[in-house]
């Protein structure tokens, strides 16, 4: 390090477990101007932190691990216009909580939509003075806003988000094949990403439809041949049009040869899973517990232990939690009428990890799938690493404590979880936001997030 900056040094975290892109290893991080000076060995600064430069804080974390701050690019915030299901504030506390320290808000189940650029601006200005963590948008590709796709990317979104069935909600509409094509050439020209909520509707129409409290004849409503056939559409029609898309929320493993095959062929496809996929099952979800409803659905277990399989060998690129959460009167015991969305915002790294450990994974896995991908898929460069001239994000994990999910201590405005009851590896102990900590023991600070925008 060089002197210069060893003297504007305000902030030294100290670890025997320092998770990096080179491994997990016994460091030092020094951290000037809310970024990383540098990644140091362990005793860098003495053993007892003596060398530490006069005016620095320093920390000795022991034994606890210290992760890149969490990435989430799919989490429904709601807000403005459906905040009695979420909000601004309560949806990044529950991410500082649970140590994220970035995330990017869905274009939907906002009133507005964020489908032009006065609506980005509307949810801007509401995110603004609430946000915990820092916080980016992606916009809407919906049948009548392909003149706005431009403006909304000069605006600053990440990227677009179009659903191929119905969403939902009625401000937000899918897209037919035609209009698809004509979203993805406008997006594709802008050099764009298109993020694509891939169910095919014929084959949901044809699927039978029956209401009750049965989880299998809702899993029956949503077959993984809806995903096949969507995800093999959306490959084909990228492939022809050179465009970059995203495939949201795989819960089909079918999909994963078409998927590596596309990306064998160079077609420039990424895909993303999410904790409850790979966390929870079919077999386990009663009869009437629609908080365990989503769209795609959880699926049988053998489904699972392939989707892990294709996170280990990279065709799935990276896990984020699509947090979609609504008020507890709307999750009736009816599968088919219950809203469909699962609320995991704050428990996704223990879930995961939970998980991965006990299927030999790594923490250096976890943060590669949860931090460094979702990071690159967003082109957010500043985050998702623990590394020199990165801002200095941090989750302080003590990985082998456990701990008992009590909806009760949960952070988002409706304590609504598959995860009740459960039993996780992984305690966040402490959430830091480009050198401030924003998250200690539960505790959470004031609102220190900012607001991002692409390439800026």
């Amino acid at each position: 390090m060089e002197s210069a900056e060893a003297e504007n040094v305000e902030l030294v975290l100290r670890a025997t477990r320092v998770v990096t892109p080179d491994g997990t290893r016994p460091a030092t991080v020094s951290v000037a101007g809310g970024k990383i000076v540098a990644v140091l060995p362990h005793d860098a600064y003495g053993p007892q932190g003596e060398r530490v430069p006069a005016g620095a804080r320093f920390e000795d974390l022991g034994e606890h691990a210290l992760l890149p701050g969490l990435v989430d690019t799919h989490v429904h915030v709601n807000d403005p216009g459906r905040t009695a299901w979420e909000g601004f504030w309560t949806a990044t506390r529950a991410a500082a909580a649970g140590g994220i320290t970035t995330l990017l808000d869905m274009p939907l189940n906002s009133l507005p939509p964020t489908t032009t650029a006065d609506n980005l601006r509307v949810k801007q200005d509401v995110a603004r003075p609430k946000a915990h963590v820092d916080t980016g948008f992606w916009g809407g590709a919906v049948p009548s806003n392909v003149a706005d796709l431009k403006p909304l990317y000069e605006a600053g979104v990440f990227g677009f988000k179009c659903f191929l069935s119905p969403s939902g909600v009625e401000e937000f509409p899918e897209l037919d094949q035609e209009q698809l094509a004509r979203s993805m050439a406008e997006i594709a020209g802008l050099g764009g990403l298109l993020i694509v909520h891939a169910e095919d509707p014929h084959h949901l129409a044809e699927a039978p439809q029956r209401s009750g409290e049965k989880y299998a004849d809702f899993l029956a409503s949503r077959p993984r041949d809806a995903e096949n056939t969507a995800i093999e559409g959306l490959i084909a029609l990228a492939r022809r049009l050179d465009a970059r898309v995203h495939v949201l929320h795989l819960s089909s493993c079918d999909a994963l040869p078409l998927i590596a095959a596309a990306k064998r062929d160079g077609v420039k496809v990424s895909v993303e899973s999410c904790p409850h996929f790979l966390t929870l099952t079919a077999e386990e979800v009663p009869d009437g517990a629609t908080e365990f409803k989503c769209c795609p659905p959880i699926r049988e277990a053998e489904n699972q232990d392939v989707l892990w399989a294709g996170l280990a060998d990279g065709t799935i690129d990276c896990i984020v939690s699509d947090h979609s959460p609504c008020t507890t009167d709307l999750k009736t015991p009816d599968f088919a009428s219950a809203w469909g969305g699962i609320s995991s915002l704050q428990l996704g790294l223990p879930a995961i990890w939970t998980e991965a450990r006990r299927r030999g994974h790594s923490l250096d896995d976890v943060v590669r799938w949860m931090a460094a991908a979702p990071a690159d898929l967003a082109g957010l460069t500043q985050k998702g690493a623990i590394e020199a001239g990165r801002d200095a994000d941090f989750a302080v994990l003590a990985p082998e404590e456990t701990f008992t999910v009590d909806p009760a201590e949960l952070h988002h405005r409706n304590q609504v979880t598959a995860y009740a009851g459960k039993t996780l590896h992984g305690v966040v102990k402490q959430t830091w936001l480009r050198g401030t900590r924003i998250a200690h023991e539960g505790t959470l600070a004031e609102p220190a997030g900012r607001l991002l925008e692409r390439n800026k």
